[in-house]
């Protein structure tokens, strides 16, 4: 593992953001991500105004199923007998990018008011961090989470769940995939919160370029697709060992 994937790692450790660029070719995007149980009103603050995407929290694959939680796109196809328009405005292709979407439903927590506040979207994030944290670590009966889950969200909301792919990056190189292996290479809970990184000017996706000079401005650390993605087999190799 190179030195800057484990000084990402350290900085997901302490609750502070990194930036992460996906892979050339896919949607060459930069993300501002931090670890979803660490989350404050204040990086829902930063997350808004100097990314300016979509706040979602990528989780990995085991905590979804733990909690029988789908993803939207299996939601849509079960009610086309009633809802025949999700035939026409969700058929069961990629993105023009090459993957299927990550997105499963969005939730509020139930200490909410109107759930689109930083107050708001942090709570929601943090307490699903740390939900998501237990259900990784303990490994308890589902019904068990279940129930917790039901007792503190409510769905629809303003946060949006994405569920990364079962086999992470030998299947998708998304920053769902990338921000959940991230962290899970580290021994954190693979639960993070990410949001694109767009530009007021162009009207286009923050060019890596600008997200390097926000980086350096900021002193964050900025760490590649390609880079996640040799620390992981590095890991596989070992593991196998």
């Amino acid at each position: 593992m190179n030195e800057n994937v484990e000084q990402a790692i350290r900085e997901l450790a302490q609750g502070n953001f990194i930036l992460v660029y996906d892979v050339d070719g896919r949607e060459e995007e930069v993300d501002l991500v931090c670890l979803a149980e660490k989350v404050t009103p204040n990086h829902v603050y930063h997350l808004r105004n100097d990314a300016g995407g979509l706040i979602c929290i990528a989780m990995h694959a085991k905590i979804a199923e733990k909690l029988g939680l789908p993803f939207m796109l299996e939601i849509y196809s079960n009610v086309l007998s009633q809802y025949s328009i999700f035939s026409k405005i969700s058929p069961n292709v990629a993105c023009p990018y090459g993957d299927k979407p990550s997105f499963s439903v969005t939730i509020n927590h139930i200490d909410t008011y109107t759930g689109i506040t930083d107050n708001d979207r942090s709570l929601t994030i943090r307490e699903f961090g740390l939900l998501g944290s237990q259900i990784y670590q303990n490994g308890a009966k589902s019904k068990y989470y279940r129930d917790k889950f039901g007792e503190k969200f409510r769905a629809p909301g303003h946060t949006h769940l994405l569920i990364a792919n079962r086999q992470l990056l030998k299947k998708r190189l998304g920053h769902t995939e990338l921000t959940v292996t991230l962290a899970l290479l580290g021994g954190l809970s693979p639960i993070s919160v990410l949001c694109e990184m767009l530009d007021g000017t162009t009207g286009k996706a923050l060019s890596i370029k600008k997200a390097r000079e926000y980086a350096n401005r900021n002193k964050l650390i900025m760490v590649k697709g390609k880079e996640i993605v040799e620390a992981f087999d590095e890991y596989l190799n070992k593991v196998k060992i």
